[in-house]
């Protein structure tokens, strides 16, 4: 059991051989520079110190996003408990709030934005759990010189960072760094998804260095992902493998590809050009499949064959049957979806062709390393004088515009499936991954290899598709707090 030193000292650099280090100066945790707060929640009152805009490295980028907002249930440091937890076991929860790759601000204890509910830190602080909520940079951010200071890696490097602080800390802080739980959505999820996979690597050294980084490791316990988007030079041929032949879409106009802005759907239908981009992306992911070497809880083989059919698409069809089963079973009225064989009140099949058709493209092919550089991810894969570049080996090949290819370097950094049973990393141990049967902005393929190669390298996850449920997240709370006291 850890002896907490809850007092403004230079302690935690003193964890270092050779005594405190200049270049780790600053990124001492103070406990006296803090705002008491109340705030009511589910009929009860929360009582608890806000420690806000806390720098996670000494040689920040971009200040402003590279910084924490860290909430801990007083009763911790009055010796008192809650919910089992005390100050020297409470978990730590670390969500970012990360959309679309962009900038994330660091989340502030309070309700969701967009819902008006309680948002996740409010929920986490009632259970007992101490909250370190990060902000990230995002690939729009600028130095003032106009270079371009939140390409990837950036996001990544900064959440390590933040974990690397809780690491460093952990001596003189309430909570326990061995049991940091990360949680994000869409690319958020992905980054939650990363941070857990890829932890330890020394990929990411010459980054965390440049910034003061704290010395240490940046392992997590648990992972929390709600949709993400992730494994980006694999999803445009994920995407058409889910969505080839249905050639109608809604397409979402997005003012800034931010997760919390404006989204406006646009039907339309793909033009013969964009047609045969699908019909040459559909075939390269079975391949991709295939080289994995993904077996089923069984021990089964998952593969695709040459059309696209084969043991991986039966388990994505089973994933999501069982969603539908579990929703029948709550007394949700399935008689509208036609994609759905109900028999004695258990659900015998799941028509494939006609869920794609009920799931509805939305992205354009390619989904995500546009030909004419104007997706998102395109823009996240530039540098630092390059705004957008392609990320893929097809779209390189088959671009519209003048453009260049980001190194394979940077996009190793950015797939979580790279790191995943390798040597260089520790893998967080347990997973949670949450994607509606709704959700239409990467293909489920994408969610569903994850899986599968967590499972496979012994790791233990919870992996479930939340009927009729769009792209979102945050939408189950009770849930996920239930599920990371389940772990213990």
């Amino acid at each position: 059991m850890k002896a907490l030193i809850l007092t403004c000292c230079s302690s935690a650099a003193l964890i270092l051989s050779g005594g405190v280090q200049a270049d780790v100066m600053g990124l001492e945790f103070n406990s006296d520079h803090y705002e008491s707060k109340t705030i009511e929640y589910d009929g009860q009152s929360i009582q608890y110190r806000a420690y806000e805009s806390i720098p996670y490295v000494t040689k920040p980028v971009v200040s402003d996003y590279q910084v924490m907002n860290i909430y801990i249930p007083e009763a911790y440091f009055q010796g008192g408990s809650i919910q089992g937890y005390q100050a020297d076991t409470a978990p730590i929860f670390l969500p970012n709030q990360v959309g679309g790759y962009m900038p994330g601000k660091a989340m502030v204890v309070g309700t969701n934005d967009r819902t008006g509910q309680a948002n996740s830190a409010l929920v986490a602080l009632s259970k007992g759990l101490v909250v370190a909520a990060p902000a990230a940079r995002g690939r729009t951010n600028q130095t003032a010189d106009g270079r371009w200071a939140g390409k990837a890696p950036a996001a990544i490097v900064d959440l390590k960072a933040a974990v690397r602080y809780l690491h460093f800390n952990d001596g003189v802080m309430p909570g326990d760094a061995n049991k940091i739980v990360s949680n994000g959505t869409s690319a958020g999820g992905a980054l939650s998804a990363l941070l857990g996979a890829s932890a330890d690597s020394t990929d990411y050294d010459i980054y965390l260095t440049a910034l003061g980084a704290a010395p240490g490791s940046d392992a997590i316990w648990a992972v929390s992902a709600y949709c993400p988007i992730t494994n980006l030079e694999h999803a445009d041929m994920a995407y058409e493998w889910q969505f080839n032949g249905y050639n109608d879409y809604q397409k979402m106009n997005i003012s800034m590809l931010d997760y919390q802005v404006k989204r406006e759907l646009v039907a339309g239908t793909l033009t013969e050009e964009e047609q045969q981009v699908s019909d040459q992306l559909k075939p390269l992911f079975p391949e991709y499949v295939n080289s994995l070497g993904l077996k089923d809880s069984s021990g089964h083989p998952l593969t695709l064959d040459q059309a696209g059919n084969g043991s991986f698409k039966d388990a994505v069809v089973t994933h999501i049957q069982v969603s539908a089963q579990s929703a029948l079973e709550k007394g949700q009225d399935l008689s509208s979806f036609e994609f759905v064989t109900i028999d004695q009140g258990r659900v015998t099949a799941i028509d494939w062709d006609k869920y794609r058709s009920y799931a509805v493209r939305q992205k354009l092919p390619p989904a995500f390393d546009a030909l004419d550089l104007s997706a998102g991810e395109n823009n996240l894969f530039g540098n630092a004088l390059t705004d957008n570049q392609h990320f893929t080996e097809f779209s390189t090949q088959h671009s519209t515009v003048a453009a260049k290819q980001v190194s394979e370097g940077t996009v190793k950094l950015m797939n979580p499936m790279n790191y995943i049973g390798t040597s260089d990393a520790q893998t967080a141990s347990h997973w949670r991954i949450r994607v509606g049967t709704k959700d239409r902005d990467t293909s489920l393929a994408i969610s569903a290899v994850l899986a599968a190669k967590l499972e496979n390298t012994g790791h233990d996850v919870d992996y479930f598709m939340p009927w009729d449920v769009p792209h979102s997240g945050d939408y189950d709370l009770d849930e996920l707090f239930a599920w990371i006291k389940s772990i213990q």
